[in-house]
C-alpha cells in the first residue's frame, strides 16, 4: 500500500514538472512571437517608420511585410481578422471598408492629438496631396498658356503632353477624380477626363509618379500627381513649377491600425509599436509628406496648398470602385 502511495506522488509530482515545462514553453513562444506588420507604404514612408521602432528598441521584435495597396486591401477585405498582419498601416479608406465588413480593428488605447476627429480604430500616419505640375522649359518651347486647371490640359495644344495617373492602377489618379466630380459633375466631368485621356495618349500611367517623371524627363509639357514631388523637384533647381488647380486640391491619407486578435500579448505589443510609430516617426514622414496631421506640425507655406478641398462624400472601396468605372466610361 505504501508502494503504491508513494508511486502515486511520483507520477503527480512528474506530472506537475510535465505541465510546468509545458506552459514555460509556451510563454517562451508567446513571448518570442514577433508582430507582423503589414504596409503599403513607400519606401520613404518604410524607413521612417523602422528607424522609429529600432530607436525604441523593437528592432527584431516585428516582420515587415510590404505589399501592394491593391495586394494588401484585397487580404483585407478578403481575410478580415485572420489576415496575417498584427499591425496594419494602410490608405484609410480602405481600413474603413475592412472595419465596416469585418469588425478587425481594436480601438486605440492612446492618445493622438491628431487635428481632425478620426475613427477610434485608426490615426493617420501621413498623407498625399494633389495638383498640376509642368515643365517651364518645354512649356516655352511649345508656346503654351500656363495651365490653372485641369480642363487646361484637355485644349487640343496639349495633345500627346500630358500625363496623368490611372485610378484603376493607382490611388494618385483618384485624386484627379474626385477633383473632376466635384467641380463639374459626372455628366459634364466624363466629358472633361475624356479629352484629358485623349490628350494623355502614350502617357497614362499605372504609377503615381509616373506623371512627375515624364514631365522631369521634357518627354510632356504637364502631368498630374503628387504635390510634394514637384515641390522638392522646383526646390531642388529643376525646371518644374506646380500648379494647384482651380478644381481643389484634394488629399488621401494613410493610418495605422492594430487587429484585434484573440493573441492578448502580441496585439499589445502591436498596440505599442503603433503608438511609437505615431510619436517618433512623424518628424521623419513629414520631410517627405509635407502636410500637417497633428497639433504642434508645422509645414513651410510652400507646401500648404492653394486649393484644399475634400469629396463631399466618405472615401471607401466602393466609391473607388464606382469612380473607376466613371473613368473607363470615360475612355
Amino acid at each position: 500500500m505504501k508502494n503504491m502511495k508513494r508511486m502515486l506522488l511520483t507520477l503527480f509530482a512528474i506530472g506537475l514538472t510535465v505541465v510546468a515545462l509545458v506552459a514555460c514553453n509556451t510563454q517562451k513562444v508567446d513571448e518570442a512571437k514577433k508582430v507582423v506588420i503589414g504596409t503599403n507604404g513607400d519606401e520613404e514612408a518604410i524607413t521612417a517608420m523602422e528607424t522609429a521602432l529600432k530607436n525604441a528598441g523593437y528592432e527584431g521584435k516585428y516582420v515587415l511585410q510590404s505589399l501592394g495597396t491593391s495586394e494588401l486591401g484585397g487580404k483585407l477585405m478578403a481575410e478580415g481578422e485572420q489576415i496575417e498582419a498584427d499591425l496594419v498601416t494602410m490608405s484609410s479608406y480602405f481600413i474603413d471598408s475592412a472595419q465596416q465588413k469585418h469588425a478587425m480593428f481594436k480601438d486605440l488605447t492612446f492618445e493622438t492629438n491628431a487635428f481632425e476627429q478620426y475613427p477610434s480604430y485608426y490615426t493617420p500616419i501621413l498623407a498625399i496631396t494633389g495638383s498640376i505640375f509642368v515643365n517651364t522649359e518645354v512649356i516655352k518651347e511649345k508656346g503654351l498658356a500656363m495651365p490653372t486647371s485641369l480642363k487646361d490640359l484637355t485644349k487640343p495644344e496639349y495633345k500627346d503632353l500630358v500625363s496623368i495617373p490611372n485610378i484603376l492602377d493607382s490611388s494618385t489618379g483618384w485624386l484627379m477624380i474626385q477633383a473632376i466630380i466635384s467641380q463639374y459633375g459626372e455628366e459634364e466631368g466624363k466629358t472633361v477626363l475624356h479629352d484629358l485621356i485623349a490628350n494623355s495618349g502614350p502617357h497614362l500611367e499605372s504609377s503615381g509618379s509616373g506623371p512627375i517623371k515624364k514631365v522631369q524627363a521634357g518627354e510632356v509639357a504637364a502631368g498630374f500627381g503628387l504635390r510634394h514631388q514637384a515641390v522638392a523637384a522646383k526646390e531642388s533647381g529643376q525646371p518644374i513649377d506646380f500648379i494647384d488647380p482651380v478644381e481643389g486640391n484634394f488629399s488621401l491619407t494613410e493610418s495605422i491600425a492594430v487587429v484585434d486578435k484573440d493573441d492578448e500579448a502580441t496585439t499589445k505589443l502591436a498596440m505599442e509599436m503603433a503608438e511609437v510609430i505615431i510619436n517618433n516617426a512623424r518628424k521623419d514622414l513629414l520631410t517627405y509628406y509635407p502636410v500637417a496631421l497633428y497639433n504642434g506640425e508645422t509645414v513651410s507655406s510652400i507646401n500648404k496648398p492653394a486649393h484644399f478641398m475634400k469629396f463631399d462624400q466618405p472615401l471607401t472601396v466602393e466609391l473607388l470602385e464606382k469612380h473607376q468605372q466613371f473613368f473607363n466610361s470615360a475612355k
